[in-house]
């Protein structure tokens, strides 16, 4: 480890990118066990001063990807999976990606979710978190998840079971308490084998620098969003850009919440784990009293937009539609049901 901790630590000016071979080597000795704590925060601290390069974040997600436990899932769900990759330091704002994935696999869209417990620096509440105070089994083996999602369409991954290498760095980056190259790896470790995509980013000079890994990725649809705390979510009090990846080229547009009639005032309130639920229960069971608007408009924007970008309806108009009336008619709360039902729960074994 020492002799490429002193590449990348010479400090700023002289500090140098590892090549792509020798990143993978590194990471390899921190999978395996090989490299010190002491060893692996200097090198994530280095790397943060210097900035990793696509070629170094690409050998760690390769890296990483390998030492993930895969799901088996049927052929033609697995086909079809949407991933939703959001920030595992969580969520203080609605995490509105809960109810639209459930919409999203009542209608047929298969959907994917992961995380693990709050992370520095924003320590929010965590997908995990959310889906457990809805009553779903977060603590579900390959076998049993791969089961659920092939019959409700839909699951939950708790990284830290299905990607222990992941698990073991966790009071590192807690001691350390910044970002590091790990808060992108884990969203890709692609648990579900998906070939689409979808995952949040703060801005677009990290979208950018993400961009060139995904060439050498099996994804066939990738999207970035600039969403709520740089998660998956597109907010409705403000216009948003949706990155797109296709032949490995970078383009984008913008999503306007006012032309589908969704432009809602900001909503800043901070929301505990329970609050997260009951507003998600809230909205499946098709109320839409005053104080739950911004979230239901949220809701509406992005289940519509994820319906038109995987190819499930024509237009974004016709997914709102469709959202509005499982909304209407309960059928996300019947979906949940259904989803909870699903799950097998198995032991879990550090």
């Amino acid at each position: 480890m020492q002799q490429w901790i002193k590449e990348v630590a010479r400090g700023k000016r002289g500090a140098k990118d590892l090549s792509y071979e020798q990143t993978r080597e590194l990471a390899r000795f921190i999978v395996e066990g090989k490299a010190t704590d002491v060893q692996i925060a200097a090198y994530f601290i280095a790397e943060r001063i210097k900035m990793e390069s696509p070629e170094e974040l690409l050998a760690f997600v390769q890296t990483f990807q390998e030492n993930t436990d895969k799901l088996t899932i049927k052929e033609p769900v697995r086909d079809r999976i949407v991933d939703f990759a959001g920030a595992y330091t969580g969520r203080n704002l609605f995490a509105a990606t809960v109810p639209a994935s459930i919409l999203l696999a009542e209608s047929g869209l298969p959907a994917f979710l992961h995380s693990s417990e709050s992370l520095p620096p924003r320590y929010g509440t965590s997908i995990k978190e959310i889906t457990e105070e809805l009553g779903v089994n977060t603590n579900q083996d390959v076998q049993s998840l791969s089961e659920t999602i092939d019959s409700a369409n839909i699951g939950f991954a708790w990284a830290d079971r299905f990607c222990p290498p992941l698990a073991q760095l966790r009071s590192i980056r807690e001691e350390l308490g910044v970002r590091t190259l790990m808060n992108t790896v884990e969203k890709l470790l692609n648990i579900s084998n998906a070939k689409s995509l979808m995952m949040g980013a703060f801005h677009r000079t990290a979208i950018v620098k993400i961009a060139p890994i995904f060439a050498s990725l099996p994804y066939d649809n990738v999207y970035i969003v600039q969403g709520v705390e740089g998660s998956e979510d597109l907010p409705v009090h403000r216009n948003s850009f949706i990155y797109t990846l296709k032949n490995n080229e970078l383009d984008s547009f913008i999503v306007k919440p006012d032309e589908y009639g969704l432009f809602e005032e900001e909503k800043k309130e901070k929301l505990t784990r329970k609050e997260q639920a009951d507003i998600t229960l809230a909205l499946l069971n098709g109320e839409t009293s005053e104080q739950l608007k911004y979230y239901y408009k949220q809701v509406l924007f992005n289940t519509g937009i994820r319906y038109y970008l995987f190819d499930a309806t024509p237009t974004i108009e016709e997914g709102i539609a469709l959202a509005k009336e499982q909304l209407r008619s309960r059928r996300g709360m019947k979906q949940l049901q259904k989803w909870k039902e699903s799950c097998v729960s198995q032991p879990y074994v550090g």
